[in-house]
């Protein structure tokens, strides 16, 4: 049964403009009882209804000068129980029935009550309480609709789950009313005419004398009609039915129905003549019959693990995800520090040419900011964020290049076998990046073999089905090595984030995480095959691609060029501290800089008309971002070059505008880089 909701939080809206009526309004409907909100404007009160709202009290100020198009429209599209109730405050200027505006809001609002000022406090109560209580009539209403259709779904679900059909017939007229799954178990399709004269045709003729009689009797005498018989389709083969009714009287009239419902029970009855057959094969059948709940039980335990399995992969995914967003965020915000951080070191370190100590600490620091950097870019792998340059590479050349990297990490106490082909399809993958995996996945294999061993690597193209991997051509990376190995339940945890089996200190327990997040961004996957005691085995599936590698022409290193005229740049950052770094590199390379603390602040000093040669923006800003700020310059100012410098490596899909960009943390040479690409 369905539970009537408890209107004891009942809430009413007012709308007054004038502060004196919403005082008064508010405290009658405390002292009533009713607790109330106010509403700043018409569409916060549009805003504010519900179904727990139940019913508005608004002046007529309020109403004559607003929209209420959209109120309108969304009371008309109320459901069939709910009807808004209003309490519109009038002034006292006549009759309302001549007043042109009640009529209207009659019109657009529906349920309304006009009450004239001033008033008496009872008055008021009383037309809010009979507001309330309409308001939770219609409530009860909702409740009782939606019992009724409830018990209407539930009967249909029963029907349907017995595969029952259902029919009545007039004992007056012998009219017939079958539903299609009447006409489906005498073998007709639910467009056919099917009358009572028709189903006595489609009863076996040795049983429909008696399926008459028993229909004659039932009417007479008022019993509980049940048979079971034979019938005959169309096509010629027979079926069993069983049917059963009761007789209903009309309240008005002496004329009864018969209503009941029909099943087929053509396996049953096929069975029992079966098992009477069967009889003196009962242990034979038994045995059978215990293989087949064997076997189902099997089937059985067999879906609930792997039902348990999906549960678990879904589990640890949805976990995986959430610490990729974790670690996405986290990797944002060092990025904005290690912005700090390396910019202030870089200016420092200019003015310290005379003193080696002093430079030599500021290196050092620089050495430590950039691995943080470093660090930054395997979480934003983990976290599937860190900017691919994806063109098509020849994965041999790539690992041929790398051998010596290989043999100075792993050591001379480990063999080490590569095994190449001449040729291999070009994969569509970021060279850079598969270098730190190949390294990453080197490094491990090396840390497995303390004692020595043999680390093998290997290139091939294959073809994946699409059990795991999605169907394709792929060049897979092999790097075997035959160490320690893993157990099953710490390869299940490799490529977990921050899960390690080295020492404390040894290593930070991203490196297959990284090399995972870097797989699944290149549409490609990561695979660990590991055995204790006999090794590791790890296969990195990169996609092929027909398209043809790009040939660059090197370039000679440019120095940076300071701007040939005194150029003025807007920086926008919320963050004081990016911004003061920012304009200390930029005063450097001899800009003039105008600061603004918010994308509203910019935009105010661009339509100002302040005289303004560039404008670099944060991304992540309160109010209003770097994308919407850009597209509200190149309102104002279509020809103003714009950076975006932003902490994340790849922009959210519906940003809308395409904009040079550098990432955080960068250097004074880089800004300058991407400065003179744009004044050029």
């Amino acid at each position: 049964m369905t539970t009537i909701r408890s209107f004891s939080a009942a809430k009413a809206l007012i709308l007054a403009p004038q502060g004196r009526d919403a005082a008064v309004a508010s405290g009658l409907l405390r002292q009533a009882g009713i607790a109330s909100a106010l509403c700043d404007d018409i569409i916060a009160l549009q805003d504010a209804l519900g179904e727990e709202t139940f019913f508005a009290v608004v002046t007529e100020e309020a109403l004559q000068s607003a929209d209420l198009r959209v109120i309108s429209a969304r009371l008309e599209a109320q459901p069939a129980w709910s009807d808004f109730p209003f309490v519109v405050l009038t002034r006292r200027d006549g009759n309302v029935e001549r007043n042109t505006d009640a009529v209207r809001f009659s019109d657009l609002l529906g349920n309304v009550t006009f009450l004239e000022r001033p008033f008496h406090p009872t008055t008021f109560i009383s037309v809010a309480r009979t507001a309330l209580k309409t308001r939770q009539r219609q409530h009860e209403a909702r409740a009782r609709m939606e019992e009724l259709h409830e018990g209407e779904e539930r009967l249909r679900t029963a029907l349907l789950a017995g595969r029952l059909g259902t029919w009545e017939l007039d004992s007056r007229t012998w009219t017939l009313s079958a539903s299609a799954a009447i006409k489906a178990l005498f073998g007709r399709t639910p467009d056919q005419p099917f009358a009572y004269e028709d189903l006595l045709q489609s009863t076996h003729p040795d049983d429909r004398a008696r399926i008459r009689e028993s229909m004659i009797a039932t009417i007479e005498t008022g019993a509980d009609y049940a048979a079971e018989y034979r019938i005959v389709w169309p096509d010629g083969s027979l079926h069993w039915a069983e049917i059963r009714a009761r007789l209903v009287r009309d309240r008005t009239s002496a004329n009864a129905r018969l209503v009941g419902v029909c099943s087929d029970i053509t396996d049953r009855k096929t069975n029992e003549q079966a098992l009477r057959r069967l009889n003196e094969t009962l242990e034979q059948r038994v045995t059978e019959r215990t293989s087949e709940l064997l076997a189902a039980h099997a089937t059985a335990l067999s879906e609930i693990e792997q039902r348990q399995r999906a549960e678990e992969q879904l589990r640890q995914a949805q976990k995986m995800e959430a610490i990729g967003q974790l670690t996405g965020g986290v990797a944002h915000d060092f990025n904005n520090l290690l912005m700090a951080v390396l910019s202030n070191l870089e200016l420092l370190s200019k003015h310290v040419l005379d003193d080696p100590k002093t430079a030599r600490l500021i290196g050092g620091a620089l050495q430590g900011a950039r691995r943080g950097a470093a660090l930054t870019q395997r979480l934003l792998a983990f976290a599937r964020r860190q900017d691919l340059n994806v063109e098509p590479t020849n994965l041999v050349d790539l690992l041929r290049g790398m051998t010596d990297l290989i043999e100075r990490s792993i050591g001379s106490h480990i063999e080490l076998r590569i095994e190449l082909p001449d040729t291999l399809p070009l994969a569509l993958v970021d060279a850079n990046q598969i270098e730190l995996a190949v390294l990453n996945l080197v490094l491990n294999a090396r840390d497995a073999m303390p004692d020595g061993g043999t680390l093998r690597i290997k290139a091939d193209q294959t073809e994946s089905a699409g059990s795991e991997i999605p169907n394709g051509r792929y060049v897979r990376l092999v790097v075997a090595d035959t160490g320690q190995g893993m157990d099953a339940e710490t390869l299940n945890k490799a490529t977990e984030p921050f899960f390690s089996t080295k020492e404390l200190g040894k290593g930070t327990g991203l490196g297959l995480s990284m090399v995972q997040g870097l797989a699944v961004q290149l549409n490609g996957a990561l695979r660990l095959e590991s055995r204790l005691g006999h090794g590791t085995t790890a296969e990195l599936w990169l996609p092929t691609t027909d398209l043809a590698p790009e040939e660059t022409i090197p370039k000679p290193d440019e120095a940076v060029r300071p701007p040939s005229q005194k150029m003025t740049v807007l920086l926008v950052d919320d963050d004081a501290l990016i911004a003061m770094t920012t304009v200390d590199m930029l005063e450097d390379l001899g800009f003039k800089v105008i600061e603004a603390n918010s994308g509203n602040r910019a935009l105010e000093i661009i339509r100002n008309g302040s005289a303004v040669d560039l404008l670099i923006t944060d991304y992540s800003m309160p109010r209003m971002n770097g994308a919407q700020l850009a597209s509200a310059v190149k309102q104002v100012r279509p020809e103003l070059p714009i950076l975006l410098a932003t902490g994340y490596a790849e922009l959210p899909p519906h940003s809308g505008v395409a904009l040079p960009r550098i990432g955080k943390p960068y250097r004074q040479a880089q800004l300058a880089e991407e400065i003179n690409k744009l004044i050029k």
